[in-house]
């Protein structure tokens, strides 16, 4: 059984009337096109590609939302509402980890150039004093993709002595490859600068002034559990523990995974960025932070572009679809979540699912595509084609 909230329009500010029917010469969104993305998400469901999933769609105030599915594949699951909470996994990159980078960039405590030897002495050996928090960001670092699980380790210190180990495949600034080792050092950096855990300052610096309350690392005892949709079973570990395995070990808390979300706390931090930075009156980033996160940062030469932790043109950005302009950004999370940010045409939509249910076999690549083909053609009023991209 699916359970839907089909072309459900929320309105504020200026948005078109013309979107619940009252008669407007440019909608901000197309209702003809809306029942497509509602089938899509129900398709997956229904082939079992994902137990369930939320949705949400925006631009100009008038938004889009969809709850598909269950959150699990027994009988007794609870249908997913557009309130459920999700583990977003990388999305973490750039909700919590890559934002509050650029907040100390802003308060003068880092500078995107210095190497990391600057505050991490200790990993020197290597090469890796040499990286630059610019290369951490971007995904040009030359570390492997990710920590060894064997020999078994646990805690968040562990886990930097592993990253700090590591022995580099590219000399940094020379190639891009996706990395969580990147991530995980950035998290450990934010500690050492702001005397403060990654989940404490992004939860002080960010997604409280945002407003965003089911957005945080470690849930469990501060959700109720039957809000949150589980990635394993029961007797594997409970909704709320985090499914990637190195945050996991971590203890929950890793600059490269982590936070669990609703798509509407996703909604109020895309919507940020696309105020260039401020929520409500209320400034949480700088513009020129924004403009880091949303335009191209990749060393010359470098075709896999990316900006400070969101994704623009790599192998990764697939939700782009075949409509967005290549100026449009995001990132997704293995857990089968997206977050993509069109700013020419003001529109973003967000995708939060728990596709590792009940393991990892599940293949929802071609509906990243197809989401955001499907949200570009609901867009009124707008001709791709014809766009180009903010330089």
């Amino acid at each position: 059984m699916v359970n839907f909230l089909n072309s459900l329009f929320r309105l504020t500010g200026t948005a078109c009337i013309a979107a619940v029917g009252a008669g407007c010469a440019s909608p901000p969104l197309d209702a003809a096109r809306l029942p497509a993305i509602d089938a899509a998400i129900a398709g997956a469901v229904e082939a079992r590609k994902l137990p369930g999933a939320a949705f949400h769609l925006e631009r100009h105030g008038a938004v889009h939302d969809v709850a598909a599915g269950k959150l699990s594949y027994e009988a007794e699951a609870l249908p997913v509402v557009v309130d459920t909470v999700f583990d977003a996994a990388s999305l973490t990159k750039v909700l919590a980890t890559a934002p509050s980078i650029l907040l100390l960039v802003e308060e003068g405590k880092l500078a995107l150039d210095a190497p990391l030897r600057t505050w991490f002495p200790d990993c020197e050996a290597g090469g890796l004093g040499a990286i630059t928090v610019r290369q951490l960001l971007t995904h040009n670092s030359g570390l492997p993709a990710g920590l060894p699980a064997t020999p078994p380790w646990e805690g968040e210190e562990a886990a930097y002595r592993l990253a700090c180990s590591r022995t580099l495949t590219h000399a940094p600034g020379t190639a891009f490859r996706y990395s969580d080792v990147n991530f995980i050092l950035l998290g450990r950096l934010i500690q050492r600068v702001s005397g403060m855990p990654l989940d404490q300052f992004a939860q002080q610096r960010l997604f409280g002034p945002l407003g965003m309350r089911d957005t945080m690392f470690r849930p469990l005892g501060r959700i109720d559990p039957a809000r949150i949709a589980p990635t394993r079973s029961a007797a594997e570990f409970a909704p709320g523990i985090v499914h990637d395995p190195t945050a996991r070990r971590m203890g929950g808390v890793g600059g490269s995974a982590g936070v669990f979300t609703t798509v509407h706390d996703v909604a109020r931090f895309a919507r940020m960025l696309l105020n260039g930075g401020l929520h409500e009156g209320r400034r949480i980033l700088s513009a020129d932070s924004v403009r880091l996160m949303s335009t191209v940062q990749s060393p010359p030469g470098i075709a896999e572009t990316r900006a400070m932790g969101m994704d623009i043109g790599s192998p990764f950005a697939r939700p782009r679809g075949e409509l967005f302009p290549v100026g449009s950004f995001g990132h997704t999370g293995f857990t089968g979540c997206i977050l993509w940010v069109d700013p020419v045409s003001k529109t973003f939509y967000v995708f939060l699912s728990n596709r590792v249910y009940p393991d990892e076999k599940s293949d929802i690549l071609a509906l990243y595509g197809e989401l955001g083909t499907l949200a570009a053609r609901a867009v009124a009023g707008v001709d791709f084609s014809r766009l180009e991209a903010p330089p």
